[in-house]
């Protein structure tokens, strides 16, 4: 029964093209509320989906925007084709073009269409529950399945929204075969707000005793009401923030809803187990850290944190310049970078070798590859000596002793991210001695020195040695010490970078980062316009702007 479940989700994970019907009554395709009338059966498809919720986004195909997102907020540089970083890289940034047939459908369309069909299962789910004779087996029971049910719904519905112009949002009181009309993502957002708020009601309902096991979220321990709780709104307070697509959407965030949800959220990093043949998986870590042509670590936000003047002086070339004398290398004191005043010293004091046992931690979270490992770089901009090394342990050999390969315990939502999303929400509510406070914990342990001037004026301490170092206008071709929001800013990319899906990406956005004309999302895949009807003439955006969706003005930077 549950395979036929799972086929039929499959079918509808694109809305438009209809749910499975649901009034058959041949015993050898079982329709679904039969399906979910077994208690195991129910509990089983929660369980599986989220799994499946987590395909979308990090599972084991490399399918989806990532790659795209991840050049276009510098987190990455790759001229590769695959997964559309090549045609996504360029400068001036490309259209996230919708065109029916476009080369980048498949990548563009696997989060929308999973995370559709997740929320469409949940909400199947919930609909039997609408009928007071259903149940569990008893009302603990049903409740917990309730809460499950909710939060896969808040967490599809919230990706959506993050990524997307627009999408469909299903709800309960719909017929299983209606799609549901396209909202914008503000909307959508709305919706994934108020599935989480159902879901902790009903984790903290008093008849719930049980703990969440660790077969439907993959933890080291089972999950208990308050840690569920704490789980949950941690992914309101990313939500909250990271919806907005500009510095004005940004700023109209409601930050003390943000400041709530970060202070009652996880106390330490959340951590799944993954799999490499049952999941969850990592999958763009895992290729990230392959190396070669498919990463390098761009200037444009690392080369912030130089004391050698390498930065300096590659910001005062013009784009088209820069990269051509050599790919690009630099000293900061932020020991979470190689220590050295040569390319070779860096080297010498972290090579990725020594962090190659299972269990290791890796001493830098960058590394200076090793000569004859240089990779040129189409656009002469994005060459760099560096690459991101910091799960190198778990791609390599497994994060947990006598582990193997991409297997063992693996942090999806870093305790270092929510506090930097409180410690934004103080900066944006003027409590900056509550900010320092916040950045500082990070700052500390990446040997730079605290913050003590508690305003947004102050540049950050350190001289020659500040970090991070900004461009400033009117010609963005010379830098200075950046304020409490750029040290805020600069401790979560070094914190969060290939920690979470797109991670930079929706950060940049929402600070005005981007470099001037890269897209602010992905329309509605056009896969499923045409199976909602839409003509060729309509396929390119239902939300903000026109083809490609709406794109980002000339930024903080000047990039």
């Amino acid at each position: 029964m549950l395979r036929n479940i799972l086929r039929c989700g499959a079918l509808i994970g694109l809305a438009g093209i209809g749910a499975c019907n649901l009034d058959v009554q041949n015993p050898n395709q079982p329709e679904t509320e039969r399906t979910l009338a077994s208690p195991n059966d129910v509990e089983s498809l929660l369980a599986n989906y989220y799994l499946r919720w987590h395909t979308a986004i990090y599972g084991n195909s490399l399918s989806n925007v990532r790659g795209m997102a991840n050049v276009q907020s510098f987190e990455n540089y790759s001229s590769l084709s695959n997964n559309c970083q090549g045609q996504r890289v360029g400068i001036p940034r490309p259209a996230n073009d919708n065109s029916i047939g476009n080369g980048c459908g498949p990548e563009q369309l696997r989060v929308y269409q999973i995370e559709s069909e997740v929320t469409r299962v949940a909400t199947s789910v919930l609909k039997q529950f609408e009928d007071p004779k259903y149940t569990l087996g008893n009302i603990p029971r049903d409740i917990r399945a309730k809460a499950f049910a909710e939060f896969l719904r808040g967490l599809s519905l919230g990706y959506l929204a993050m990524t997307y112009d627009s999408a469909a949002v299903v709800s309960v009181q719909m017929g299983a075969e209606e799609a549901g009309e396209l909202v914008g993502y503000q909307e959508v957002m709305d919706s994934a707000l108020a599935a989480f708020a159902r879901a902790i009601t009903y984790t903290n309902d008093a008849q719930v005793a049980s703990q969440f096991p660790i077969t439907w979220i993959p933890t080291p321990t089972v999950l208990s009401q308050a840690e569920f709780t704490r789980l949950i709104r941690s992914y309101r307070a990313r939500f909250r923030a990271n919806v907005a697509r500009t510095p004005a959407e940004r700023a109209a965030v409601d930050w003390n809803a943000v400041i709530g949800d970060a202070q009652a959220g996880i106390t330490a990093d959340h951590i799944n187990i993954t799999s490499s043949t049952n999941g969850p998986f990592n999958d763009w870590v895992s290729q990230t850290l392959s190396y070669g042509t498919w990463h390098q670590m761009p200037p444009f936000i690392i080369g912030m944190a130089d004391n050698s003047g390498s930065y300096a002086a590659w910001i005062a070339q013009p784009l088209d310049q820069r990269g051509t004398a050599g790919a690009f290398f630099m000293t900061t004191p932020d020991t979470r970078f190689p220590q050295g005043g040569s390319r070779a010293a860096q080297q010498a004091d972290f090579a990725v070798s020594s962090c190659s046992t299972a269990g290791a931690t890796c001493k830098r979270y960058f590394v200076n590859r090793p000569n004859g490992s240089d990779v040129t770089a189409a656009q002469g901009w994005g060459a760099s000596n560096y690459d991101f090394a910091r799960y190198y342990t778990w791609r390599t050999a497994g994060s947990a002793a006598g582990g193997t390969a991409r297997n063992g315990p693996f942090p999806f939502f870093l305790l270092s991210e929510l506090k930097m999303l409180e410690a934004e929400g103080q900066i944006r509510t003027n409590n900056f001695a509550a900010a320092v406070t916040l950045v500082n914990t990070s700052r500390a342990t990446a040997g730079l020195p605290a913050l003590t001037a508690a305003d947004n004026t102050t540049p950050v301490p350190g001289g020659n040695d500040c970090v991070p170092k900004v461009p400033v206008g009117p010609s963005f071709n010379t830098i200075a010490c950046g304020n409490l929001m750029e040290a805020m800013k600069w401790e979560k990319r070094m914190e969060t970078a290939y920690g979470h899906f797109l991670a930079w990406f929706y950060d940049s956005r929402g600070w005005g980062d981007l470099a001037e004309g890269t897209p602010l999302h992905w329309a509605v895949p056009y896969q499923e316009l045409q199976a909602r009807g839409r003509p060729q003439s309509a396929i390119y955006s239902t939300g903000l702007g026109t083809q490609g969706g709406a794109a980002a003005a000339k930024g903080t930077y000047g990039f």
